[in-house]
């Protein structure tokens, strides 16, 4: 499963529920807007494990954060700590609040949310993303080391979340995120 399947079925879609119910939004436009924020993370979150560090360093947060209790209990959605924590895992994922800025004006054209309401999502979506990926990981053997190795891993998980058209290949959506990105369409 990737990851925007396995935040938006958790808990038969409680944390869509609690975001919709959080941002003053309906769950058809949370679940857009996750539609939205999910790939652009899973590809920060993608590059960042193409380097021995960043790969580390993804592996050290998923063993040594709590991040599965966003999925488990998606009210703690609510809480302070939790923007905090998001905003931590976007400055790791995304590098700068350029980017982020950047991401939300994008998911916010593509939604029709707007980039408001994408700014106070993203955190919330990064907290969701990686509660979905510590969830993967400790279903597949309790150690997120034991998740990023052979097919079903860690990358495995990003890969799916990156096609967006569901055709079996990240390649092309990549490509066109990438274009996109550029300015080209």
């Amino acid at each position: 499963m990737n990851i925007l399947d396995s935040i938006m079925s958790a808990n038969n879609g409680a944390a869509v529920r609690q975001l919709a119910s959080q941002l003053g939004i309906d769950e058809a436009q949370a679940s857009s807007a996750l539609s939205a924020l999910v790939p652009a993370l899973s590809a920060g979150l993608r590059q960042n494990a193409q380097t021995p560090d960043g790969l580390s360093g993804l592996l050290d947060a998923l063993a040594g954060g709590n991040h599965q209790r966003y999925i488990n209990e998606p009210a703690v959605l609510g809480d302070a700590g939790t923007i905090a924590d998001g905003n931590g895992i976007l400055g790791h994922v995304l590098g700068s609040k350029d980017v982020s800025r950047q991401v939300a004006a994008r998911a916010g054209a593509q939604t029709g949310l707007g980039s408001d309401v994408m700014k106070r999502m993203l955190p919330l979506v990064a907290t969701l993303v990686m509660g979905a990926m510590s969830r993967q990981a400790a279903t597949r053997g309790g150690s997120p080391l034991a998740s990023a190795s052979g097919s079903g891993g860690l990358l495995d998980m990003l890969a799916g979340a990156l096609d967006q058209d569901r055709d079996g290949s990240a390649l092309d959506d990549i490509a066109g995120m990438i274009g996109r990105s550029l300015g080209r369409r």
